[in-house]
């Protein structure tokens, strides 16, 4: 807390000062106490608070209303507890006296004018602003913590307009005030005080282009909000209206946290005395902390509300029957359906790759935010022409120098559940990509993209080794599904050594002639006796384990997992310039819808009648409440080095936790 301003008083005449409700004001009795004066007694009128502050180990307290010794070690502190109808309608009076003495050798006379100052947010994140008395600097993570909340202003309400809402130093649109956070003023005193007393509202330099306030002066017109505090406005002088005690702002966030932005901004009012020129001194300053609201991701574990998908056309045709098979698949998972035409997507199916969905929230509104990769492909401009919109987000990074690598695309960047890890909790998840083997120098995630997702703070990104993988993405050899538990989820990891068991023992059961690929067109069958005997094959796959075991261990110790937390899947891999690629459709490439799967179809060994691949995941996954639908995507994604997760994309419900309630 800041020290008490001081007040000198005077025998001659008397002496006027304003005095900010709440606050404590020194009154110096020493300066000019008349010659002689040993003692004094204070007198003030209704509505001021006299305190004497003083060492009990060197003062003796007087009895009753006895005067005070005019000691150093006494000093006097006034407040009012409510603002002046009136200049200079509070009263203190001081008296002086020789020791022993009852009449006065002399008085001074101190007239406060009250003013209530205070700049006040929502504070206790209940979605309204109310008047706080605690502490309004300071913000603070957790159930007890405190301090407001800002969106980031990133969606476009208004179709008019060309960009995004935090672009535009102009409101577009009145549904935009709905995603900033409300301030309110408190201005209440004598209007004849604010003709020698102004308010300054300021944003220190640092935070100016990070967030914007706008003036609300009542009305529907969109000419009744302008902006006057932000990138070009450091200070406003507030414009209060005579007998006006209450002025609204808007505030609304221009940047998300970032490497070099914690997410912390500030605002502050100060009462300034204009007759101090040519310096003018702040009088009272009030100050008020926000955190900008991180971007978060959704896991696989969340219900899902939007499925995205492209329309393409190859060489062989188009992918009708797989949009159709993906359109059975939604409609069982009753979310909605939205294809992206062949114009939009330019013949660029990796919609996965091209984006990400999340969320920001604040106490008082929630909306969804498309995350654009660096990769800038047939897609490129689909978030920004097609999904950015009224209360839909849009944020992107870009690769400053060198153009985005296959790992930038966000196929290679996933989320998990919410997990404990030795007591730490993540209750949003923790965000996973992948990477090279540490101290490769492989193949790596733009350090921008990689910098914003740590920068968040509610979803500690884990590195993952998937630098082994010609195309490079988590989602090539992990997954997440959700089950009805106390666990809440499994892991899926694809596993060659799990497939290779599965093949030697239908091989042992007498079915070593089934063939892989038995009856699709455009590959060569290979039967179960052929893969085994295929040395390559089982080489390539062992080392393929090797690299998935060692993200095992590290998924096992960053999310808290134990081998009942993980679910092996079937699968074969294949090196082709000492990369692997997956060998039949890639099965833990999968879309989760809720309990309903689609997964890629393996087209593996026929035993009565029964694909064994479809079959063993089948045995895995059904007993845990899941639905397992196969779905034929061989030629249009397997054979482009893609599966069904790279070719959809998915919005899901938000978190019910609030992540301000989380500490990092």
């Amino acid at each position: 807390m800041a020290p008490p301003r001081a007040v000198r008083l005077s025998l001659k005449k008397p002496t006027y000062a304003v005095c900010v409700v709440g606050t404590q004001t020194y009154v110096d009795v020493h300066s000019n106490a008349p010659k002689g004066a040993e003692n004094f007694g204070v007198s003030g009128s209704s509505g001021v608070e006299i305190s004497i502050v003083y060492d009990p180990a060197r003062v003796t307290e007087p009895t009753g209303k006895g005067p005070w010794p005019l000691d150093a070690n006494v000093d006097m502190i006034v407040s009012v507890d409510t603002a002046s109808k009136d200049l200079n309608d509070f009263k203190v009076k001081v008296y002086y006296f020789r020791q022993h003495e009852d009449s006065a050798l002399g008085h001074s006379v101190l007239y406060l004018t009250g003013v209530d100052i205070s700049l006040d947010v929502d504070t206790r994140r209940k979605g309204k602003v109310k008047r706080s008395q605690g502490d309004k600097k300071t913000w603070r993570w957790g159930s007890e913590g405190y301090g407001a909340v800002l969106l980031v202003n990133c969606d476009r309400d208004s179709l008019r307009s060309r960009g995004l809402d935090l672009a535009n130093s102009h409101l577009t649109s009145l549904d935009d005030l709905k995603d900033m956070s409300p301030m309110v003023l408190t201005c209440d005193g004598p209007d004849k005080l604010f003709d020698s007393y102004k308010l300054v509202l300021n944003v220190p330099f640092s935070d100016s282009k990070r967030v914007g306030v706008f003036c609300a002066r009542g009305g529907n017109s969109l000419s009744d909000y302008k902006q006057v505090l932000g990138p070009h406005h450091l200070s406003y002088k507030v414009e209060r209206q005579p007998g006006e005690r209450k002025i609204g702002f808007y505030v609304e966030g221009l940047t998300f946290p970032d490497a070099d932005f914690l997410g912390l901004v500030s605002l502050s009012v100060s009462l300034v005395d204009m007759g101090t020129l040519p310096e003018e001194v702040p009088l009272f300053t009030d100050t008020v902390a926000f955190r900008m609201a991180p971007w978060i991701m959704t896991p696989n574990t969340q219900p899902p509300l939007e499925l995205y998908v492209c329309s393409v056309i190859d060489s062989h045709g188009s992918n009708e029957k797989f949009l159709k098979d993906v359109s059975d698949l939604v409609l069982k998972a009753s979310c909605k359906l939205v294809i992206c035409p062949w114009i939009e997507n330019r013949n660029d199916r990796w919609i996965q790759d091209e984006m990400e969905f999340g969320y920001v929230e604040a106490p008082h509104k929630s909306f969804p935010v498309v995350f654009d990769s660096p990769r800038d492909r047939g897609l490129k401009d689909f978030p920004y022409k097609r999904i950015l919109g009224p209360d839909f987000g849009y944020v992107t990074r870009e690769t400053p120098f060198a153009g985005a690598s296959g790992l930038d695309s966000f196929g290679n960047l996933d989320v998990s559940p919410p997990v404990t890890v030795g007591g730490k909790e993540y209750p949003l998840g923790r965000i996973l990509i992948g990477s090279s083997f540490p101290k490769s120098g492989g193949r790596r995630m733009a350090k921008v993209v990689r910098d914003f997702l740590k920068a968040q703070q509610v979803q500690a990104p884990v590195e993952l080794y998937s630098d082994w993988l010609s195309v490079g993405h988590v989602d090539e050899f992990l997954s997440f599904v959700p089950t009805s538990d106390q666990k809440g989820f499994r892991l899926l990891l694809a596993s060659p050594s799990v497939c290779l068991k599965l093949f030697q023992e239908k091989k042992e059961e007498g079915y070593g002639e089934a063939a892989q690929f038995d009856g699709l067109e455009h590959q060569v069958n290979r039967s179960i006796n052929e893969m085994l005997a295929d040395r390559s094959l089982r080489r390539d796959s062992l080392y393929v384990q090797k690299c998935i075991d060692w993200n095992r261990e590290v998924l096992k110790r960053e999310l808290g997992l134990t081998e009942r937390d993980i679910v092996d899947i079937p699968q074969l891999f294949f090196l082709k310039d000492s990369y692997a690629e997956a060998f039949f459709p890639d099965m833990v490439n999968m879309v989760v819808l809720g309990k309903y799967l689609g997964i890629p179809k393996p087209f593996g060994p026929i035993i009565n009648g029964r694909c064994c691949l479809e079959e063993k995941v089948r045995s895995l996954l059904e007993p845990l409440g899941l639905h397992c639908v196969f779905i034929n995507d061989y030629l249009s994604y397997h054979k482009l080095l893609g599966e069904i997760h790279c070719g959809t994309n998915v919005r899901r419900q938000p978190f019910p936790f609030k992540w301000w309630h989380m500490v990092p």
